[in-house]
């Protein structure tokens, strides 16, 4: 298969998408448990923010390019 196959890119924009929601799940749940831990809670936030942005460059990878 070729790497840049679009439905391979709509797979893996999916699963991280998924694991995106869930992230932000496990955020809100840490968030408000008064003994929570400080430094899980920013790794889960670090890893968040980098599914946010290869979400974007995967979405902007399935636009085709227009030549002007």
């Amino acid at each position: 298969m070729n790497p840049e196959d679009p439905a391979i890119t709509v797979r893996q924009l999916s699963m991280l998408k998924i694991e995106h929601r869930d992230l932000d799940v496990m955020i809100a749940k840490l968030a408000i448990d008064p003994g929570n831990d400080e430094l899980e809670l920013k790794r889960l936030k670090k890893r968040k923010l980098y599914l946010k942005d290869t979400i974007a460059i995967l979405e902007s990878s399935l636009i085709p390019d227009l030549d002007a």
